[in-house]
């Protein structure tokens, strides 16, 4: 036994693993004993990491765990395990790119945990979407319950369901109190009945992405050599990196660089710089950490998340496209539903109310003819079917499929028939007689004032 050591590695659902390993043992072996308990071939997204003054850094694998934890691996303890956290390394927008889904649970409940200490205040919107995603995924579908005479007790208990510590940020829930939470909160969820466990905890993992301090890694970091100067965190996110200044708990955002906006990262003892592309115009930031122990390791981490990201490009962009093409097709749906409903409207409303006035008017206008046999009030009336029929083809346009022209004489052969007092109940298309007889009656009617010496202007 005094060859060997006991590790307990904590899992970020709570859960914890054990195992014995050399006391020259490398980081690989504690992996190797964590991929076997898991039952699985790779962790992907998680690394093996330990807390060096306050801080949490990921193990070099290739390195002797001797290393991290000093004079007291040497000495060693049987009753004393060394502590090893499981941690997420690297951050991804999309939880379909993890394709173990014991890994994609672990990788929920990180997150879970970090939304809890997020302190996005600007985001309050964000946490109620997250809120209701995380519900579906641990209760599933929210039952409807039967409202008899009780019914207030009844809808308390119903709201009473979950508790708001569980799914919601302190400062939140004091912002807000726990009835607004438990009151609302439940309305959220309803709205996800139907979807699986599996698929809310996609959407949860594709949400938490969005805030600002979720998917991030922080190193604390001084901007001064001595002690006691600005406190700087240096975040590892999914795209780059961020740097913030902390002042009085709070963070502020000095930088946002992505990958492709940072020329290198160096480091020499505590000192550690980064240098911007030149387009940026950007000095060379520098800051210090604890010690060249840290700095090799924040590089190593950074190195590490950049490959992890150029290696993950294109499956990204894939997915995005899986992501657009399926949003394309629910709008695609909304569109035609939303047509139908026009199409109603339309023919409830306008075709009628158009082809009623059309009606109308040309039985006003056929009495008027009978009566006076006056060209100038038949070419008015005239004028104006042909506008409100073009009008009425303007409403009707929406609706047909193929394109039409209003100078088409077989499209107004119907406003020949009602000229001639034939009933409209029958085709719109008729035969090309009906219009030639309206032009020779004109013809007819516009010679005889001519013969009497009116102008036709």
């Amino acid at each position: 036994m005094k060859q060997k050591r006991q590790v307990c590695i904590l899992l970020p659902n709570k859960q914890h693993l054990d195992c014995t390993i050399r006391v020259k043992a490398t980081g690989h072996e504690v992996l190797s004993s964590v991929l076997k308990q898991l039952c699985v071939s790779e962790l992907q997204v998680f690394g093996l990491t330990v807390v060096r003054d306050n801080e949490y850094l990921f193990l070099d694998l290739d390195q002797k765990l001797s290393k991290y934890f000093g004079k007291k691996w040497s000495r060693g303890s049987t009753t004393v395990p060394f502590v090893i956290f499981l941690r997420a390394q690297y951050y991804v927008q999309s939880g379909q790119l993890i394709l173990s889904s014991k890994v994609q649970q672990l990788y929920y409940a990180e997150l879970r945990q970090k939304v809890l200490r997020s302190q996005s205040h600007h985001q309050e919107a964000l946490y109620f979407q997250l809120a209701a995603s995380a519900l579906q995924a641990e209760v599933g579908d929210l039952e409807q319950r039967e409202r008899n005479n009780e019914e207030k007790r009844q809808e308390m208990k119903h709201r009473q369901y979950f508790l708001p510590e569980d799914y919601f940020p302190s400062w939140l829930i004091k912002r807000r109190g726990r009835d607004y939470l438990l009151q609302h909160c439940p309305v959220l969820h309803s709205e996800l009945k139907g979807l699986s466990r599996s698929q809310a905890r996609l959407q949860f993992i594709k949400e938490a992405s969005g805030l600002q301090d979720t998917p991030i890694t922080f190193y604390r970091m001084r901007q001064d050599k001595k002690e006691g100067g600005s406190v700087i965190r240096l975040g590892v996110t999914l795209k780059g990196v961020c740097i913030f200044q902390e002042v009085e708990g709070k963070l502020f955002l000095l930088f946002d660089l992505s990958w492709a906006d940072v020329d290198r990262f160096t480091f020499q003892g505590s000192r550690f710089d980064i240098t911007a592309v030149g387009s940026l115009c950007l000095p060379k930031l520098v800051y210090y950490t604890y010690s060249a122990f840290h700095s090799k390791h924040i590089l190593k981490h950074l190195s590490d998340s950049h490959r992890f990201h150029i290696n993950n490009r294109d499956a990204v962009d894939y997915i995005q496209q899986l992501e657009d093409m399926q949003a394309n097709r629910f709008c695609k749906e909304a569109y035609i539903c939303d047509t139908v409903c026009l199409r109603q409207r339309l023919q409830s409303s306008s075709y009628t109310s158009s082809m009623s006035d059309c009606i109308a008017a040309v039985e006003t206008a056929c009495a008027k003819e009978e009566e006076e046999e006056d060209v100038t009030d038949l070419q008015y009336t005239l004028s104006t079917l042909w506008f409100m029929f073009t009008m009425a083809e303007f409403e009707l346009c929406v609706d047909e499929p193929e394109e039409s022209f209003v100078d088409n004489p077989a499209e107004l052969s119907w406003l020949a028939e009602l000229l001639h007092d034939v009933p409209v109940d029958g085709p719109l298309v008729f035969p090309s007689s009906s219009w030639t007889a309206v032009t020779m009656e004109m013809k007819q009617v516009l010679r005889r004032r001519a013969d009497k010496g009116v102008s036709l202007d």
